[in-house]
């Protein structure tokens, strides 16, 4: 549903300027999971909503989350060759199309967001507001700012680590689930156990990444100097991190107390038990 919707959204690929578009949608199409976007319309539903009712910030998400990915893989940045087994967009496209692809990506967000109409407990705002600060320097972007000045071998601190993954990561998830559930007219308490949950998710999602990462890579580089937590705890004691982490998540779920968290619940199970 998330993919036939994206294809609805997005420019056709022959569409002047065609390599821009060719590069969006070769980057969007790659493989991705989906969990952000599916955590968003989880949340709807875990709140009496619809997942229809999550459309529009579904897609946001995802198209923000892809931009991300660009811009981290750039030689500025990461310098990675390959994503999901694939060339990455600044190797397939070059460099200029990959960074300008990215910042159309940012741009399509927001406007596929703004078509989002929400119930009237909340602010016609409320959703762009939500994203914005996701995505912005408290969010996202400082996130990275952070791991790009974990890089040079100096000594990382369980503290910086936490830091970094909260925002590059756990924001962006913690935006998915209160987007949803502000989409679908969640209350005060709903919001706040889904808030909740959505950062404990995000940071074993994170922990979970470094693990896979930290083991045999294929094409990708081996970065223990950056921002991994692997740099600080030893694996077995960030796996039990990240278990520890989801079964807060569920705990902060059951506060919903209907049958619907299920999704929410095996979603959050799915990120530490996951293999790639």
């Amino acid at each position: 549903m998330i993919d036939a919707a994206l294809d609805e959204e997005l420019p056709p690929a022959n569409e002047r300027p065609a390599v821009l578009h060719r590069a969006i949608r070769y980057s969007v199409f790659s493989g991705g999971k989906r969990i952000r976007p599916i955590l968003c319309m989880a949340a709807a539903e875990a709140v009496g909503g619809k997942a229809g009712d999550a459309r529009f910030p579904a897609l946001a998400l995802e198209l923000l989350h892809t931009y991300t990915l660009i811009h981290d893989d750039l030689p500025c940045m990461d310098d990675d060759d390959l994503r999901r087994d694939k060339p990455t967009c600044h190797i397939k496209f070059g460099e200029a199309n990959a960074l300008l692809a990215a910042d159309a990506l940012q741009a399509m967000a927001f406007g596929v967001l703004a078509k989002a109409r929400l119930p009237s407990r909340y602010p016609p705002t409320a959703l762009l507001t939500e994203l914005a600060q996701a995505a912005g320097s408290r969010g996202v972007v400082g996130g990275q700012v952070e791991d790009l000045a974990a890089v040079g071998g100096r000594k990382l601190h369980a503290a910086t680590v936490e830091f970094i993954h909260l925002h590059k990561t756990a924001d962006l998830f913690r935006a998915a689930v209160r987007m949803g559930a502000i989409a679908a007219n969640a209350g005060r308490k709903e919001l706040q156990a889904l808030t909740d949950y959505g950062v404990n998710v995000g940071l074993a999602f994170q922990i979970t990444d470094d693990i896979l990462d930290g083991g045999p890579l294929t094409g990708k580089k081996r970065r223990l100097d950056k921002s991994s937590c692997l740099a600080v705890y030893g694996p077995q004691d960030a796996r039990q991190k990240a278990e520890v982490l989801v079964g807060r998540a569920v705990t902060w779920l059951q506060r919903l107390g209907n049958a619907r968290i299920e999704p929410l619940r095996a979603l959050a199970q799915f990120v530490i038990e996951r293999v790639y």
